[in-house]
C-alpha cells in the first residue's frame, strides 16, 4: 500500500479495555491484535482505483484531524495529532444486560497517557474526578491494556482496503467494491472472532468509501453481512477537518490530576 498506515489494535485495544472494565464492574469489582504497517511509493495520478484511494489513507503528513468509528458494538470519535504522535479516543458503551453503562475517554501524547471513565446504572459503580486522570505506565500489570500510538490511520481504513477484491471508482472521490475481511491484517481489523465467523460471507464484503476535494479519505464504509447471532451490521470510519483540527496538547491545571488507586485497580482486573 502507499504509506504506513494505523493499527487495528488501537481502537480495538480501546473499546476492548473499556468492554473489559464494563464487564468488571458488572461483578462489581482486550486487547485487539496489533495490525501490521507496509509502506510503498505514493502513486501517480493516473493510478488504478485501489492505488488511488489507499493514497488517500492518512500517512501522517495532513495535520491534525478528527475521527469517528462505529462498528457492532461501540461508537468513537476522537483527534490524531501525527506530529505529535497524539490522539483522543472516546468512546461510550451501551448499557450491558445489568443497565450499567460507562463512557471512556485516553489522551495520549507520546509516552504520557490520560484517562477519564464514568459509570452509571447501578449503586455501588466506581466514581472518578471528571478531569484526565494521568497514568502511570509502571503501575499497570499488562500495558496492552491502555492504546497506544500505532500511526495516523487508526480507524483501519488502510488494512481493510488493501484487503480490497475489486475498487471502481464512480465518480468523483467515490469508490465501490468488495473486501475481503479475512485475509491477513484486514481480520484484525474486527472483533476477535467474528471474521472467521462471516466464512465465505466474509470474502465478499461491500465497501464504500468518499476521497474529499482535497484528496484525503473523507470516510470508508462496510455493510459487514449477519453472522451467527450477529446482526448485519454497518463498520463506519470517516476522518475530517485535516489540518484544521487544533493540536493535541497536555492537559494542565483544573483539568488533570493523578490517576488514583482505583483507577489502576480496574486496569488490572
Amino acid at each position: 500500500m502507499t504509506q504506513a498506515t494505523g493499527s487495528a489494535g488501537t481502537i480495538r485495544r480501546a473499546v476492548g479495555t473499556a468492554a473489559a472494565l464494563l464487564a468488571a464492574t458488572t461483578l462489581l469489582g482486550g486487547c485487539g491484535p496489533k495490525v501490521g504497517s507496509t509502506a510503498a511509493p505514493r502513486t501517480s495520478p493516473s493510478a488504478a482505483p485501489k492505488e488511488a484511494l489507499l493514497d488517500a489513507v492518512p500517512d501522517g503528513t495532513e495535520g491534525a484531524f478528527q475521527f469517528t468509528g462505529k462498528d457492532a458494538s461501540s461508537n468513537l470519535t476522537g483527534r490524531i495529532d501525527p506530529e505529535s504522535k497524539a490522539f483522543e479516543i472516546n468512546t461510550a458503551m451501551a448499557p450491558d444486560k445489568d443497565g450499567i453503562t460507562m463512557k471512556m475517554s485516553f489522551l495520549l501524547i507520546g509516552d504520557q497517557i490520560w484517562m477519564k471513565a464514568k459509570f452509571s446504572g447501578h449503586p455501588g459503580l466506581p466514581k472518578f474526578p471528571n478531569k484526565w486522570m494521568k497514568l502511570d505506565r509502571a503501575k499497570l500489570t499488562d500495558s496492552g491494556s491502555v492504546p497506544s500510538y500505532d500511526g495516523a490511520d487508526q480507524g483501519n481504513a488502510g488494512p481493510l482496503i488493501d484487503a480490497a477484491t475489486s475498487v471502481e471508482e464512480q465518480g468523483p472521490g467515490k469508490y465501490v467494491g468488495f473486501i475481503d475481511v479475512t485475509s491477513g491484517n484486514a481480520a484484525q481489523a474486527l472483533e476477535d472472532g467474528e471474521a472467521a465467523a462471516l466464512g465465505e460471507a466474509g470474502k465478499h464484503v461491500p465497501f464504500t468509501a468518499l476521497v474529499g476535494p482535497d484528496e484525503h479519505l473523507a470516510s470508508l464504509t462496510l455493510e459487514i453481512p449477519a453472522a451467527g447471532k450477529r446482526k448485519a451490521y454497518e463498520y463506519v470510519v470517516t476522518y475530517a477537518g485535516y489540518g484544521s483540527t487544533p493540536k493535541i496538547t497536555v492537559p494542565t491545571g483544573g483539568a488533570a490530576t493523578k490517576a488514583p488507586a482505583t483507577a489502576y485497580e480496574m486496569l488490572n482486573s
